[in-house]
């Protein structure tokens, strides 16, 4: 069965947490917290995911204004479902949506950084963050 890809601005917050823990992601978000999982999808401004039939099997999770930046921030994709293009494929539909003049930005987990050249995308050498309270 062919995966189909999806924008899915009502994916509840359990079906974001089992594939964030399936792809790993889960380590690096709290997915002990529903409701703070439902609160991020809810103010995100897309939501693409990738189905295998029902079980979803990768998701990206992005806010963007539609006209200049797209902030790609969580890109997660089942380990049992990775090295197929999905998360490739998650990124241009995410892209697609925001729209073309929209330059698209992720911050790349440690375990990712070199997927990114891999598929085409530009490191840049600055980042800056304050760390979150809680």
């Amino acid at each position: 069965m062919p995966i189909v890809y999806a924008h899915e601005p009502d994916l509840s917050a359990a079906a974001f947490r089992d594939v964030l823990i399936s792809s790993t992601l889960g380590e690096r978000r709290p997915v002990e917290d529903l409701e703070r999982l439902g609160h991020m999808l809810r103010e995100a401004d897309l939501i693409v995911t990738a189905r295998d039939g029902r079980r979803l099997v990768g998701i990206s999770r992005a806010l963007t204004d539609f006209s200049y930046c797209c902030y790609l921030s969580d890109l997660a994709v089942d380990a049992a479902y990775q090295r197929r293009g999905i998360g490739r494929r998650l990124i241009g539909e995410t892209h697609a949506l925001a729209g073309p003049q929209t330059t698209l930005v992720l911050v790349a987990a440690p375990n990712a950084e070199s997927y990114y050249p891999r598929i085409g995308m530009t490191q840049r050498p600055s980042c800056w963050t304050l760390p979150r309270a809680r």
